[in-house]
C-alpha cells in the first residue's frame, strides 16, 4: 500500500505504541535520545527510554514571572508548550573542558589527548521556535575562519524529531518573529499529535533521505490524519503577544531612552533571561590547578551580559549600571545581531518573560523604546 502524501512527501502515522518502537530502535542503533520529561515541577528535556518517560497529560501556564504545570484532560504528550530548558544544552553544553595540561620532568608539560566524542544524539519534540534557535546558533559557531569544531559535529551527528505545537502559550510571539508555529524545516521527522475521541495519533513526515529510512516500516497515514495535523497548527497560529522586528532593530539608536531607566529599576539582573534564552552564547573561561601545580585544565563556562564581571577590561567593568546590562542584552538581541549574522538574535519563544523573576516583557520593552507603545 502507498503512502499517503502531503505536497508530494510520504506521510506515516504513530500511535504511542509504535512512538516508543521508534525510540527503542534508536536507542539500539546507538543514539542518546533526548526528550521532554517532567521533573521537578517542570518539563525538562533529558535522557529519555521510551514514550512513557513523556509528560503524558500535562500542560503549563505561562506568563511573566510565572510557571505552572497543569493536568491535561486529554493526555497529550506534547501539550506543555515549552520548558525552561533549550537544546542548546544538548549542543552548547554550559561547561566544557577546552585542554588539561600535566608538568613533566624537566619543566615541560604534556597535553591529555582530548576525549572521545560522546555518542550521537537524537532529540525528540523539538518547536518551531527552537529549530530557529538551533539554526541561529549554527550560523554563530559556523564562522569560516574560527568554527567551534564540538558545536558542529554535535548538530551534524544529531537526529532532529520535531514537533508541532497545537496551541499557543500566552508568552508566545513566534508568528510575529516568522519562526513558527509551523515546523517548515530544519528536520530528520516532524510529528503532529492528533487527539480527538476516535483517535490518539503521531502523523510523521520525513524531512531527510535519514528520516524517510527511519520511518519506511511505519503505516501510511490517511487523508483524515493528514487533514486533522494540518488544521493541529493551525490553532497555534493565534497569539497575544507581537514584536516587529524591523522596527526593533531602532533600538540601539535609542541608548539614553527614559524607558532604560524605568526597566533598571525593576530588573534584578539576576540573568534568567540569557540563561533561558535558546540562542545567547556568551561564555566565560575559568583555568584551574591542583595545589602543587602539576596539573592545569582551561574550562570554557556560559557566562551573562547580566553579571559585572563580564566587561571587565583591565582594571574595572563597563557595564557597572543595571540599565546598561540590560540595554545590551536586548539591543543586541534585536538590533545588532542583524549586523552580525543579517537576522535578529530572537526567536519568538518567550522563554525570557516567563522566567524573568519580576516579568518583563523584552515585546513590551521594544515596542516603547522604538515608539510603538506607551511609556
Amino acid at each position: 500500500m502507498a503512502k499517503a502524501k502531503s505536497d508530494g512527501v510520504a506521510v506515516s502515522v504513530l500511535d504511542k505504541d509504535g512512538l516508543g518502537d521508534f525510540i527503542k530502535n534508536l536507542r539500539k542503533s546507538g543514539y542518546q535520545v533526548f526528550g521532554p520529561r517532567r521533573d521537578n515541577d517542570a518539563v525538562i528535556y533529558d535522557l529519555i527510554d521510551g514514550a512513557d518517560d513523556f509528560p503524558a497529560g500535562w500542560g503549563s501556564e505561562q506568563k511573566g514571572g510565572h510557571y505552572r504545570l497543569r493536568q491535561r484532560d486529554d493526555g497529550a504528550l506534547f501539550g506543555y508548550g515549552l520548558g525552561p530548558q533549550g537544546w542548546k544544552r544538548q549542543l552548547y553544553p554550559p561547561r566544557q573542558k577546552l585542554f588539561a595540561a600535566t608538568r613533566t620532568e624537566g619543566g615541560g608539560f604534556t597535553l591529555a589527548p582530548p576525549a572521545p566524542p560522546a555518542p550521537p544524539m537524537a532529540f525528540i519534540g523539538v518547536r518551531a521556535c527552537e529549530l530557529a534557535a538551533i539554526a541561529r546558533q549554527a550560523k554563530v559557531f559556523g564562522d569560516r575562519d574560527f568554527a567551534d569544531p564540538g558545536y558542529q559535529r554535535r548538530l551534524a551527528d544529531a537526529l532532529i524529531v520535531a514537533v508541532q505545537c497545537g496551541e499557543a502559550l500566552e508568552t508566545c510571539f513566534c508568528a510575529s518573529m516568522g519562526t513558527g508555529p509551523e515546523v517548515k524545516g530544519g528536520f530528520d521527522i516532524k510529528l503532529t499529535e492528533v487527539i480527538d475521541k476516535n483517535r490518539h495519533v503521531f502523523v510523521a513526515e520525513a524531512g531527510t533521505p535519514r528520516g524517510a529510512k527511519l520511518l519506511k516500516a511505519a503505516k501510511p497515514a490517511s487523508q483524515a490524519d493528514i487533514k486533522a495535523a494540518a488544521q493541529v497548527v493551525k490553532n497555534a497560529e493565534t497569539q497575544q503577544k507581537h514584536l516587529d522586528p524591523a522596527a526593533a532593530r531602532a533600538l540601539a539608536a535609542n541608548p539614553e531612552h527614559p524607558r532604560w531607566d524605568q526597566v533598571a529599576a525593576r530588573c534584578l539582573t539576576c540573568g534568567n533571561c540569557t540563561m533561558v534564552c535558546p540562542t545567547c552564547f556568551c561564555t566565560t573561561v575559568e583555568d584551574v590547578t591542583d595545589l602543587k601545580g602539576d596539573n592545569a585544565e582551561r574550562w570554557r563556562k556560559w557566562d551573562s551580559c547580566f553579571t559585572s564581571d563580564f566587561s571587565y577590561i583591565h582594571g574595572g567593568a563597563v557595564r557597572t549600571e543595571t540599565r546598561s546590562r540590560y540595554r545590551q542584552w536586548i539591543t543586541h538581541k534585536l538590533s545588532t545581531w542583524v549586523d552580525q549574522f543579517d537576522e535578529t538574535g530572537c526567536v519568538g519563544c518567550g522563554r525570557c518573560i516567563t522566567w524573568c523573576p519580576v516579568g518583563i516583557d523584552i515585546t513590551e520593552e521594544a515596542a516603547v523604546i522604538t515608539g510603538q507603545g506607551r511609556i
